[in-house]
């Protein structure tokens, strides 16, 4: 091999060795920017509010067996005009109350341990609801119902329920409190390692939790309470964040 047989080989095995060296470098490069790129933190964020219940509805449902149809409907429509005249004394406009149509069903004679075929009569039964943003109002009516027993009236359910009108305002900014408390919550786990928190990847809304106001109940279908007039709203948020 002569002299320039010689350098073109060593220049081609320079070169060889460059390629392959620049190739390791940038495969590593890009390895490296890749794990940054994947570095991620997962973390969950909680917000709550507490809230006055500004709206009540109460429900009034009233039976009755009569030997007749007739006679149970009878029964139910003069049920029905007492409570309205009770409720009326007592401050609620009558465009606020509203009456469901009549539930009836038949029971039969009974033979010893045996029911027969004969039908011995009917049950029959209805619901007076009011509804109204004077929650101490319906409040106070609800603890006086009982007085309608005295007017020969069978009331089988008494139900009062406190509700927010406005609960899908609260819902919306509860979410983005909870975000943001999920970010300050990352920050803090890697303030430690010198991190940063980059850009949010993905955020997922959890359950609500409606709840009484002292109430550390929980539920993974999420709980809306009804029954307390003073409430707290609870909202979770899972985020994934990268990590600079």
């Amino acid at each position: 091999m002569n002299l320039k047989d010689y350098q073109v080989v060593v220049l081609g095995l320079l070169i060889a060795c460059g390629t392959v060296l620049s190739t390791a470098i940038l495969s590593k490069a890009v390895v490296e920017f890749q794990k940054l790129q994947n570095q991620t933190i997962r973390v969950t964020g909680s917000a709550s509010q507490n809230v006055s219940s500004d709206f009540a509805v109460l429900s009034l449902r009233i039976n009755a067996r009569t030997p007749d149809l007739k006679s149970g409907y009878n029964k139910m429509n003069s049920d029905v005009k007492a409570i309205k005249e009770f409720l009326m004394e007592k401050g609620i406009d009558e465009n606020a109350i509203d009456v469901s149509s009549i539930d009836s069903y038949e029971y039969y004679r009974r033979n010893g341990a045996y029911t027969s075929n004969d039908i011995e009569g009917y049950n029959v039964s209805q619901t007076v609801k009011v509804s109204s943003k004077d929650v101490n109002k319906i409040t106070e009516i609800s603890k006086q119902a009982d007085a309608l027993v005295d007017k020969n009236i069978n009331i089988t359910y008494n139900s009062l329920e406190y509700l927010v009108s406005n609960l899908d305002d609260i819902k919306v900014k509860m979410v983005g409190e909870a975000t943001k408390n999920a970010k300050a919550r990352a920050e803090s786990m890697v303030k430690g390692t010198n991190g940063k928190i980059g850009v949010l990847n993905s955020a997922r809304m959890g359950v609500f939790q409606i709840v009484p106001l002292n109430s550390t109940d929980v539920s993974d279908y999420g709980i809306n309470d009804t029954s307390s007039l003073e409430k707290k709203v609870i909202s979770t948020v899972n985020a994934t964040f990268t990590v600079k």
